[in-house]
């Protein structure tokens, strides 16, 4: 291996084709000038050069360059993230590999745009206001974070983070005076609008004092709530009332000091009751919780929160939802569109937005936010902030407990509207969608609220060292912020099969949904607040998968990704979370569930129990049985019925509470599902029934049989992930022949088998290569059952006590006495 020496990324290139003489290669990549000038002068193009090291004067001849385009709002940050940093590595490894194969080129740099003067310098760095709004725009970007570019309000120093033009006018707000601005900023609830000279303007989310201290934008007028308020007499009196109920619990105190810890001097749970209802006994209508203690433990904190609270100053601010609206369903559903981060709904940095599309009928449902790098960096940071300093982190479990049933309740109150709007977003058959899509989100929900205060650790007897003696335990501890992407296919079911445990564990989340599916996952953001799940808590970025889930894999502080989707993409994820930090990873990947069908099955049952392990949510069901074995002996019949049974299957409007069979999610998945067709008939298959689009306005597809598939075709190997029924028939009595057949796969999700025969079903469940065996039945989870695959189907459980211990690490303790 060769070593790379002065590089800042300490990449390490592992062994080449052929053996080298070790020797040393110096190196140079040039990156966070020359992107600081580029934003600043508003570039479309940014870049990096890796060249050739001389005397520290990074003047060599350049070995290879890299560039790519500057979005908008970019700031070094984000191209960093996206660009500078993977395409960093890969650049290096093959500078070494060009190098080892002597095929390195040494171009001469050119004196063009080799300054380097000291734009990095704080005092360099104030920014002129009196210019168009773009350029103080590509200003502010430019020197986002290092060293950021400031100006002077209120006469101090004042620096801006955060910024974005802005597309259309603003919101409301209330004017800030700034020195040298061509009018008055406005500090809306997106932020801080400055006015360029050209009457266009940015905003700006993040503000940061002299003393160091960082505030959202929006809170600048409230930038001093955190600091001491000064007590009027009457409170004074008051206070002193109180230091006097502090001394009646903690009469082993001599004192009660402003620094007098509540628990620390002895107090416990039963005591902070009496603290509550003794305060509120003598204070007539001031709302104190016990969870106000546990928050402000010290005397002087808790006179501040009292008197606060009095004032009705710290009441927490109204979630601010911009809807959009739709009659359908008999109700008019009111949908969030935005990005959840931080416990509020917000446009994207970028003000990016997409369209999501009504699979019934193609229609544009709404416009949703299109998340970029730098909301994710935003909503990874309040997940971790929300989890190492917020109230979650501190939380008795079975308080956690509670508001994850408070949620639960609120999602059943809702589920009508839940359900409608998975039917419009993802075509779900609204009965479907109100009994699994919601009814088992809140079942799972509810299943994890109750393990909150049941996680426990163990004792563990170790040999013991004379003359002292040990006492080893374990302990339980959540992970810290996860994150979390799920499929298109249950929207909403995926998001609480995930999210539940994860939260039951207490950790924090930051979550993408599919960017085609994600108007349930926005709308949960919203009842999660209602059920008072604090800031940070829970975070939801709709948006690109590759952008998105590609920033959560890299992100160096999250330790745990949970992952629904194709295998693909899942080992891309999985290397990605390697080479980042190590961090945790559960998968749960495609699949060709084999479905065996014994002659001594009971027909109908295995009739309607096949048919619904292949047509259940429009076949787009991550479990379907892929492909059918049925014994030669009623193969015909087995059909025959089929095929009878899907021409009385009404296909339609999927709220129209007799449909059965519902539209494709999206239209590229609906053209994927008829190119498996043609690949099923050109490899001679045969087509019994169905491979065609329904002539009727959206992605619907006929419910498809293919018979005659011999093993080594496509449509045995490959899953369709849509309504299409493989049946391959097996000979008479050949157990074992068919249970080969049936675990020739890579995939090993699910499986099932019918016959009446137990001593047959418990042989081949036994030797099915599968995370889940179904035996005379199909289709049936349950929220207390572990689920998740073998083999490329992926790692990990979701569902279950299980699925909690992905979402927990152990800690051992043993101590010495």
């Amino acid at each position: 291996a060769e070593r790379i020496e002065g590089f800042s990324f300490g990449l390490f290139v592992y062994p080449l084709t052929r053996r080298l003489e070790p020797r040393n290669i110096t190196l140079t990549v040039s990156l966070s000038l020359h992107v600081h000038r580029t934003l600043i002068q508003g570039d479309k193009k940014a870049g990096f050069s890796v060249f050739w090291a001389d005397n520290g004067l990074d003047t060599g001849p350049i070995l290879l360059q890299r560039e790519c385009a500057v979005e908008p709002n970019d700031t070094v940050d984000t191209l960093y993230n996206r660009f500078l940093f993977p395409e960093g590595i890969k650049a290096m490894v093959e500078s070494v590999q060009l190098i080892a194969d002597g095929k390195a080129p040494r171009i001469p740099q050119t004196e063009e745009g080799a300054s380097y003067e000291g734009i990095q310098k704080k005092s360099n760095a104030k920014v002129n206001l009196a210019q168009p709004a773009e350029a103080i725009h590509n200003w502010i970007r430019g020197h986002d974070k290092v060293p950021g570019a400031w100006t002077v309000i209120g006469g101090q120093s004042v620096t801006f983070y955060g910024s974005s033009m802005l597309g259309g006018s603003a919101a409301a707000g209330q004017p800030l005076e700034i020195e040298g601005a061509s009018q008055p900023g406005i500090v809306t609830k997106n932020g801080l609008v400055l006015y360029g000279t050209d009457g266009k303007a940015l905003v700006v989310k993040n503000l940061q004092f002299e003393d160091g201290k960082m505030i959202p934008a929006s809170k600048y007028f409230s930038s001093g709530e955190s600091s001491s308020v000064e007590l009027t007499d009457d409170e004074k009196k008051m206070a002193e009332e109180i230091r006097n109920i502090w001394k009646g619990i903690l009469s082993n105190v001599s004192a009660i000091e402003d620094t007098t810890d509540f628990f620390k001097s002895g107090a416990a749970s039963m005591d902070v009751v009496r603290l509550v209802e003794e305060v509120k006994q003598k204070c007539a209508g001031v709302q104190l919780q016990n969870e106000d203690v546990y928050m402000a433990t010290t005397f002087q904190d808790f006179i501040q929160m009292f008197v606060r609270r009095l004032r009705g100053e710290d009441q927490e601010e109204e979630l601010v939802v911009d809807y959009a609206t739709k009659d359908v369903n008999n109700m008019t559903v009111k949908m969030p569109y935005q990005c959840f981060i931080n416990g509020s709904f917000e446009d994207a940095e970028n003000d990016k937005t997409y369209d999501t599309i009504n699979p019934t009928d193609g229609s544009v449902i709404c416009k949703v936010s299109y998340t970029s790098v730098g909301d994710v960096d935003r909503a990874v940071a309040a997940a971790k902030e929300a989890y190492e300093n917020g109230p979650w982190g501190r939380m008795n479990p079975r308080d956690r407990g509670s508001l994850l049933y408070k949620l639960a309740d609120l999602m059943e109150e809702h589920q009508e509207e839940l359900a409608t709007i998975e039917s419009i977003d993802s075509g779900a058959v609204y009965t479907l969608a109100l009994k699994t899509h919601v009814g088992m989100s809140i079942q799972t929900f509810r299943y994890f609220a109750g393990w909150c205060d049941k996680i426990q650790g163990k004792t563990i007897p170790i040999n013991q060292a004379r003359p002292n003696r040990n006492l080893t335990f374990t302990k339980k501890e959540p992970l810290g912020v996860c994150a979390i992407v799920i499929p298109w296919n249950y929207p909403l079911m995926m998001l609480a099969w995930k999210s539940a445990a994860c939260l039951a564990a207490g950790n924090t989340l930051v979550l993408k949904p599919a960017q085609v599916t994600p108007l349930t996952a926005l709308k949960f953001a919203e009842l999660s607040v209602k059920a008072g799940i604090p800031k940070g808590v829970i975070n939801i970025l709709p948006g690109s998968g590759g952008m998105v889930g590609q920033r959560l894999s890299d992100h160096p502080d999250i330790r745990k990704l949970g992952f629904t989707g194709s295998t693909p993409i899942g080992k891309q994820i999985m290397k990605s979370c390697a080479v980042s930090n190590l961090k945790k990873v559960s998968l749960e990947l495609g699949g060709k569930s084999p479905l065996i069908i014994f002659s001594d099955c009971d027909m109908d049952k295995a009739l309607r129990m096949g048919m619904s392990s292949v047509y259940f949510n429009k076949g787009e069901n991550c479990i379907a049985a892929g492909r059918l074995f049925v014994e030669e002996s009623i193969h015909d019949e087995y059909i025959s019925r089929v095929v009878e049974e899907i021409k009385k299957m009404k296909i339609g409007d999927p709220l129209d509470r007799s449909t059965d069979h519902g539209p494709q999610n999206h239209k590229a998945h609906l053209d994927k599902l008829l190119e498996y067709c043609e690949i099923g008939l050109k490899e001679g298959a045969t087509l019994v029934y169905g491979g065609k689009q329904v002539d009727r306005p959206g992605f619907f597809m006929e419910p498809t049989v293919f018979t005659d598939v011999e093993d080594h075709m496509f449509i045995a190997k490959e899953e369709s992930f849509g309504p299409i029924m493989v049946v391959s028939k097996f000979r008479n009595g050949d157990v074992d022949g068919v249970l080969q057949r049936a675990n020739d796969t890579e995939y090993g999700l699910a499986s099932g088998v019918f016959t009446r025969d137990i001593n047959k079903a418990m042989y081949v469940s036994e030797r099915l290569e599968a995370g889940t065996v179904f035996v005379n039945t199909y289709n049936k989870t349950d929220v207390a059952s572990p689920f998740g695959g073998f083999k490329q189907s992926g790692f990990g459980k979701d569902l279950g006590e299980d699925a909690l211990m992905e979402y927990l690490k152990t800690k051992a303790v043993t101590v010495e006495y």
